[in-house]
């Protein structure tokens, strides 16, 4: 078998993004809660399942973003210029303001420190690692390394 061809069918890639996927929120509420009952912070608490929220919309969104490119490359594969819609740039873009402005409507009008909502954000750098390291001690079945 390829070593890049996919196991079962299921696209390269697509079981560390599901693996991402729910481990954003995970991480993100198992940090809130030892921060609001082991240290007595329920604001900190609060700010950090706030952040791991908007992390798991931002993946998400990306996720979204990065599939219509590749279904618009791919459609395009034969044309001598291809097109990307102007709508992939503008929600590329969208996304990082729309957690700017979500993380500032939050800042203003509750007691959440901003600060416990930008650590929150990390939920999703620490998700890909976890999921990263997982795909390295448990590779998708059916591959085999180093054969051509």
């Amino acid at each position: 078998m390829d070593a890049t061809a996919p196991a079962l069918g299921d696209p390269i890639g697509n079981a560390t993004e599901r693996r991402i996927a729910w481990l954003t929120p995970t991480i993100g509420v198992a940090a809130a809660l030892v921060a609001a009952f082991a240290f007595h912070r329920r604001d900190w608490g609060a700010g950090l399942a706030v952040g791991s929220i908007l992390a798991w919309f931002n993946f998400r969104w990306l996720r979204q973003g990065m599939d219509a490119l590749t279904a618009a490359a791919t459609a395009q594969s034969g044309a001598a210029k291809s097109h990307v819609p102007i709508g992939a740039y503008f929600r590329a873009l969208f996304r990082y303001a729309l957690i700017a402005l979500c993380l500032y409507v939050i800042f203003k009008l509750s007691a959440i420190p901003l600060v416990s909502m930008v650590f929150g954000l990390f939920a999703l750098g620490a998700a890909a690692m976890a999921a990263s390291v997982y795909e390295l001690w448990h590779p998708a079945t059916g591959e085999t390394h180093g054969e051509q």
